[in-house]
Parts: structure tokens; C-alpha cells; sequence
């Protein structure tokens, strides 16, 4: 096995030789400014996302619809209050030109973030060395200077769930030590790269790995953010009751705990006047429970495939609908369980917007480009795929009549780092697979009508090209069909047909194709709030 790493070498050098200087004085200026500045617009979401990854099984309720149950032996008084706290929360959304996720606290803490920050390095760092006893937690300074040389840069061996899912973990925390101490999203993901790269130079004796700063910083990015949004979206929340509130935090921290970590910590929590929050976001969730067949040796998934039980959690948020996109004003996340042989988590997909506009106006139907940043995770009984990648879109909408529209989207662009199964390589005690960039291309349309039923194809292509592993290259495409039906009100069934194939080319050894064909019908419920 050859390790092809000069020109991803050349690239983190010459990055973080640009950062280090600039990130003490750029990033942490002592600025009372929000971190975020989006326009509030309570309208139907244009979505950046795949309208055929959501179902029509629900007519959407109102913002007000759910808010806080009022039954009838509720006093008036509490009634008036709660309808007053709907009307002032409704009203913020539609009409107040406030920046999205606004809290009264907003007095930005370097000393603190830089605090939480580092303890998310010498906790694991401490646990290594004093409990694990671990020998790569013995760094000296020898290893560290060793580190900050160009040539030390390399690719790791750990396990492939470790690289693609654990690092982007671990880096949103670093993500929202920042930004949940008011820092901005370019100063969070900053400090984020900044993280993985004291913990790859300092942290261990290995040295510094490629694929650890780039999935680290990466899909760290990402799931901050993602994880920044939601909390504050429960938090912005209406609540008349302390138990309310308390519900409200509890479930806000278990989605971003740096987060309620620091309400706590500035006594915001449960706190209706020093911890409001007013966020204009809409969320659509979609909560699927079904069956799915699959077939990932004989090809055959009606008469030779394996049934198991599934679940899958579809998210869709929404800030606004203005022509003009900023960093996660939309983004979309599936996350997909089951019962299958190769693990508990088979998906793992985060899709957002990082600018957009409107485009081709002088044709019918509406259009907008988007550059979007994606983090895939997948792993089935056939094979397992990871990858972070940006590409630009165009999504169009288009009304065939007053109750049928048709939505489609092409997009493609670059990949960044792409994880594929290497049979034939075992790189160090645990590595079975290749790392190399690549491209991708994606295709759906979507046709929805009577407010009841909707149909869609879907279409993802990617090519990839080992740095590091056995010389090959890789094709990946993934092809779908689904059909939903809106049975009764929040209700609906989804029916799924699709294939997954990836294929390796190598050229030392013989090709290897990997399929899974599959089946699902499942039992849906939407939401919208």
C-alpha cells in the first residue's frame, strides 16, 4: 500500500500556515455582535432539500397548532396568558425583523469558550493517560515539534465508524464552544479546525492525520451548526409552566449540550426573560416506522431477500424563504436505524445551504441556485460509504396546476474525502478501507398533487480516487423510486423501491462489485412547528 499524501500535505500546510497567524486576532475579536443575521419571513419553505425524501402525509398544521395543550379545566387566566404568548410568538415570526435565533444574552465570552474549548482536548487527553494508560497519550515535546513538519502529516488506521462518525462528533463540540458562547459560525468553524489540529499536532504521539482534520473539522462544522439551529429552534418554543420550560431545556441540551451547559451556567435556564430565545425557522419532521427486504448476496430481493424492522427520523428546517440564502438557512437531516447485520446506524445525511440566489428568471416555473455542504454516512449488509462534499444545485419548482407541482433538482461538484471498502487492503490493526477525493452528481424529481399523494425518483452518482489504500478507483450510485399516500390527518404510508452499487476498480487485483437492492414500506407521521 502506497500513501499518496503530498498534495493534501501541501494543502494543510499552506492552510494552517494562513490560519495560525490570523486566528488569535480575526477570530476572537472582543465583539458584542450576534453571530447570526437572517431576515424573518413566516412563508412555505422553498427548501434547498429533496422534496421526495418528504411525504405529503399530513396537511400541514399552523404555527399555533400543538404549541401548549389547553385542556378545559384549565383556568381562564392561564388560557389568556398562553394565547397571548402564541399571538407575541407568531407575531415575531411574521412581521419582526429581528436576526434569526436572537437571545437577550448575546455578550460574547473568549474566556469561557476558550475554557470549554480546551477542555474538550485535555478530557479525553486526561482519560488516555491516567486511565486507559494508553502509550500514545505520552506525548512529549520532541513528538509535538516532530508534528508541526510538513512531512508528518499522514493517514490514520482507525476504524471506519471511528473516522466518519465519531471525529465530526467530537468536532462540534469544539463547533459550539464558540458559537454557544455568541461567536459566529466562520469564527466556530475556525475554532473548530483550530481544535483538531492541537489535538492531531499534541494531543498523540501517532502523527498528524490527514482524514482527522478534514472529518473533524468538516462534518464537525456541519453537525455544530445543525445541532446550534435545532436548540435554539425548542428553546424559541412558547411555554406557560416552569415544567414546560424545564422540557424545553432538556431536550434543547441533549441536541447541543455546550449549549445548555451555558445557560445554566448564566442562569438562563427555564429563564423566560434573560433566556428568551425568538427563532423564525420552520422544521418539518417526518417520523417513518416500517418494514424493508433487501438482498445484498444473491441480487434477488422478492424471492431470496431478508426482511427487517427500520426507523428513520427526516428532518427539514427552513429559515426563511427570501431569494438570497445564508449558511444553513436551510439544511435537512436523515438519520436512519435497523436491525440488519452490519450495524445499528445504517444513515447518517446532512445537507445544508451555504449561499443562494435566485436564478433564470426569464423561465417559467422558479428557480434558485444553492451551494450546498453535504456529510454522508452509510453502511448496509453490501458495503459502507463515507464522504463530505460541497456541490451547487439548482432547484426548480414548477406549478402544472392548482393542486400538482412538480419540483426537480440537478446538482454536483466536489468531494472532499470519500471512505470505501478496500477488501484487499488491512492498513495498520484495523483499516479496510480507501481515502481519496472525488466528484458527485445528484438528480431528483418530485411531482406532489391533491395535497394527498406524491411520487419521486432520485439519482446520486459519485467517481473517487485512492490517495491512500491499494491503487483503484471507485463508483458509487445510488437510484430510488418512492410513492407516499396521506391516509389520515398526520398520517401516511411510504412505499420505497432503490439500489445501491458501489464498484472498485483496481490495479493490482481483481474488481469487486457490492449491491443492495431494496424494499420498504413503512408507516409515516409529519409534523411542521
Amino acid at each position: 500500500m502506497k500513501q499518496h499524501s503530498g498534495t493534501y500535505r501541501s494543502i494543510l500546510f499552506l492552510f494552517i500556515n494562513l490560519f495560525t497567524p490570523l486566528f488569535g486576532t480575526l477570530v476572537f475579536a472582543n465583539s458584542t455582535a450576534s453571530g447570526s443575521n437572517y431576515t424573518s419571513q413566516f412563508v412555505v419553505p422553498f427548501s434547498i432539500l429533496n422534496p421526495s425524501l418528504l411525504t405529503d402525509s399530513t396537511q400541514l398544521k399552523s404555527s399555533t397548532d400543538s404549541i401548549i395543550p389547553i385542556g378545559p379545566s384549565k383556568k381562564m387566566t392561564d388560557s389568556i396568558t398562553v394565547s397571548m404568548q402564541q399571538t407575541k410568538w407568531i407575531s415575531d415570526r411574521i412581521n419582526a425583523k429581528l436576526p434569526d435565533s436572537i437571545v437577550n444574552y448575546q455578550k460574547k465570552n473568549f474566556l469561557r469558550a476558550g475554557i470549554e474549548w480546551f477542555s474538550i482536548q485535555a478530557i479525553p487527553a486526561s482519560v488516555n493517560y491516567f486511565i486507559r494508560k494508553d502509550p500514545v497519550s505520552h506525548i512529549s515535546f520532541k513528538n509535538f515539534f516532530s508534528h508541526l513538519k510538513f512531512s508528518a502529516w499522514t493517514w490514520d488506521d482507525n476504524l471506519f465508524a471511528t473516522n466518519q462518525i465519531a471525529h465530526p462528533y467530537h468536532g462540534q463540540f469544539y463547533f459550539n464552544s464558540f458559537r454557544s458562547n455568541n461567536f459566529s459560525f466562520l469564527q466556530s468553524t475556525l475554532a473548530t479546525v483550530a481544535g483538531s489540529y492541537i489535538w492531531e499536532t499534541a494531543g498523540e504521539t501517532e502523527p498528524p492525520s490527514i482524514n482527522d482534520i478534514i472529518n473533524t473539522s468538516f462534518g464537525g462544522t456541519i453537525l455544530g451548526e445543525m445541532t446550534h439551529r435545532l436548540s435554539h429552534h425548542v428553546l424559541a418554543r412558547p411555554s406557560l409552566t416552569k415544567g414546560q420550560r424545564n422540557k424545553k431545556e432538556i431536550l434543547a441540551m441533549l441536541i447541543n449540550p455546550m449549549n445548555g451547559l451555558n445557560r445554566l451556567l448564566d442562569g438562563r435556564w427555564g429563564n423566560t426573560t434573560k433566556g428568551a430565545v425568538i427563532d423564525s425557522s420552520l422544521v418539518h419532521t417526518e417520523v417513518e416506522l416500517g418494514i424493508r427486504r433487501f438482498d445484498a448476496k444473491e441480487h434477488n430481493v422478492l424471492s431470496r431477500g431478508k426482511n427487517d424492522i427500520y426507523a428513520r427520523i427526516k428532518l427539514i428546517y427552513n429559515n426563511d424563504d427570501v431569494d438570497k440564502k445564508k449558511p444553513f438557512d436551510d439544511f435537512f437531516l436523515n438519520l436512519e436505524i435497523g436491525s440488519d447485520d452490519s450495524s445499528m446506524v445504517n444513515a447518517v445525511n446532512v445537507y445544508a445551504s451555504l449561499y443562494g440566489n435566485r436564478i433564470l428568471s426569464n423561465l417559467t416555473g422558479r428557480h434558485r441556485g444553492i451551494v450546498s455542504a453535504h456529510f454522508d454516512f452509510l453502511r448496509n449488509e453490501a458495503f459502507y460509504y463515507g464522504s463530505q462534499s460541497i456541490n451547487y444545485n439548482i432547484f426548480s419548482n414548477y406549478n402544472i396546476s392548482k393542486r400538482t407541482k412538480l419540483t426537480t433538482i440537478l446538482g454536483g461538484g466536489p468531494v472532499v474525502l470519500a471512505a470505501v471498502p478496500d477488501p484487499y487492503l488491512h492498513f495498520g490493526e484495523s483499516r479496510t478501507y480507501d481515502y481519496g477525493p472525488g466528484a458527485d452528481v445528484r438528480a431528483s424529481a418530485t411531482l406532489s398533487t391533491l395535497n394527498r399523494f406524491k411520487f419521486g425518483i432520485d439519482y446520486r452518482g459519485g467517481y473517487f480516487v485512492t490517495i491512500s489504500g491499494n491503487k483503484s478507483h471507485h463508483y458509487l450510485h445510488t437510484a430510488s423510486t418512492s410513492a407516499s399516500v396521506r391516509i389520515w390527518k398526520n398520517f401516511g404510508v411510504n412505499l420505497y423501491s432503490g439500489y445501491f452499487r458501489l464498484e472498485g476498480h483496481y490495479q493490482d487485483h481483481n474488481n469487486v462489485n457490492k449491491d443492495y437492492p431494496f424494499i420498504r414500506l413503512a408507516l409515516a407521521y409529519n409534523s411542521e412547528y
